[in-house]
């Protein structure tokens, strides 16, 4: 799949991406004739706590990252890739199974990479974390992670309250909102307390919802006309990131300003997006996967942090609301969908 070998054509290449996004089963692996062939290959294990859905472009950075290192897969490497579909509370077994296939490094995201630091002290963790590493005791420090530990930390989960600015700031008459948060994730009371702080200074009133599956998040917009919900604070979350297209299109029905963290919301329809970079966060972590597979060692690589912040707004989706997007907001944003 990797682009990195200069005789793989485009095609292979696309063609393999497709095989990897083709994983959604949650324990699915690469066919078992593929790993039987390549069985003197180090393999490198992907879990993800969110579904293929809402990752193809990060998952297009991942492999550029490897293409750094010069690692062909199927030359130089084969993946086993586990998808959690959203239900957190299978991440220990996906672990425990990653572990028991002594895979060579395990890249794991936010939820997941608890699961995995749990499973073994041993085999190299690369994670992608919209949290603080040090915080979670997953690192020692940033600069020298210690352990079996390092990654990409992305600049997400305190940004609740700048998504609450921005989202007022462009529909400035709403006083009622509400905040839509995974009870799963390890994040998620942290989120809320931030964004109510935030609300109350400003005298707005913020509901929050929970919801880990996607009858939650139905369930949640069914509650909007009775709480007279006027916008929508979307939490960042694997899940949600995997359920844009849901959520993009619950709010356009309801006709609420919903703003999320990542652009694949905006793309799907949704107003607006503000947050960390998920391609710069894979990109990284597919460098260092890399590098770990030619023989560095996790403790002797520093934490990145992923400190890109990107702001998205959908115009079509603003105009169908009868909103009018300030030039103020406009001539902020790094990406809009006319």
């Amino acid at each position: 799949m990797l682009q990195a070998v200069h005789d793989e054509t485009e095609l292979e290449t696309d063609m393999k991406r497709r095989e990897f996004l083709g994983f959604a089963g949650g324990a699915a692996a690469w066919p078992l004739t593929t790993v039987q062939a390549q069985q003197p290959l180090p393999v490198i294990g992907f879990l993800n706590s969110g579904s293929p859905g809402g990752f193809d472009g990060a998952l297009k950075a991942f492999y550029r990252g490897l293409l750094e290192s010069d690692l062909a897969e199927g030359r130089n490497f084969v993946i086993e890739a586990r998808w959690a579909e959203g239900e957190y509370g299978r991440l220990p077994e996906l672990a425990a199974d990653l572990v028991a296939r002594r895979v060579a490094v395990i890249v794991a995201n936010g939820p997941a990479v608890l699961s995995v630091k749990a499973a073994t002290s041993t085999i190299p963790i690369v994670f992608t974390a919209g949290f603080d590493p040090v915080e979670f005791g997953l690192v020692a420090s940033l600069g020298r992670p210690g352990g079996n530990l390092t990654g990409v930390s992305i600049l997400n989960s305190e940004l609740g309250p700048k998504r609450l600015e921005l989202l007022r700031e462009l529909a400035p008459a709403v006083t009622v909102m509400a905040l839509l948060v995974n009870p799963a994730n390890p994040n998620a009371e942290s989120i809320s307390n931030d964004v109510r702080a935030t609300a109350k200074n400003w005298g707005l009133q913020v509901h929050t919802l929970e919801a880990s599956s996607e009858q939650g998040i139905v369930d949640g917009f069914a509650k909007f006309a009775e709480l007279r919900v006027g916008g929508l604070v979307i939490g960042n979350d694997p899940f949600f990131t995997s359920r844009g297209r849901l959520l993009a299109g619950l709010a356009f029905r309801q006709a609420v300003p919903a703003i999320a963290q990542y652009r694949e919301f905006v793309a799907a329809g949704g107003l607006m997006s503000y947050g960390g970079s998920l391609t710069g966060a894979y990109h990284l972590a597919g460098n260092y996967a890399g590098r770990i597979l030619k023989g560095e060692k996790p403790a002797d690589l520093p934490v990145q942090q992923s400190t890109t912040v990107e702001l998205a707004i959908n115009l079509k989706t603003a105009k169908a609301f009868g909103l009018s997007v300030p030039l103020s907001l406009l001539g902020r944003a790094d990406d809009v969908i006319e």
